[in-house]
């Protein structure tokens, strides 16, 4: 079975922000929360995925998202959140945007 593609949104609030990733027939949205750490530094603190998006790649990326994103702004990452801190383990390419590598 083809899985959909997963379409990632992103709100900016200057200090804080999200990502989140709604899918059509499923109640809620997974959501990946960060704020403004520093100059230069991101931290994302929390990411959340309803019980019915475990298992699809809705949380996985989100966070591809993000490194995507802070790649493009010149920024590095803190991965507080335990799931965006195992991602970054699985992925050693992204030992660059690790603010606490």
């Amino acid at each position: 079975m083809v899985q959909p593609t997963i379409h990632v949104t992103h709100e900016d609030y200057g200090s804080s922000g999200r990502y989140a990733v709604a899918m059509p027939g499923i109640e809620g949205e997974a959501e990946l929360t960060w704020h403004a750490g520093g100059p230069g530094i991101i931290v994302a603190d929390h990411t959340y995925a309803p019980d019915a998006m475990r298992g699809s790649g809705a949380a996985a990326a989100m966070v591809r998202r993000l490194v995507a994103d802070a790649r493009a702004r010149g920024v590095l990452i803190v991965p507080a959140c335990s799931y965006v801190r195992a991602q970054f383990e699985r992925h050693p390419d992204w030992s660059d945007l690790c603010a606490d590598a």
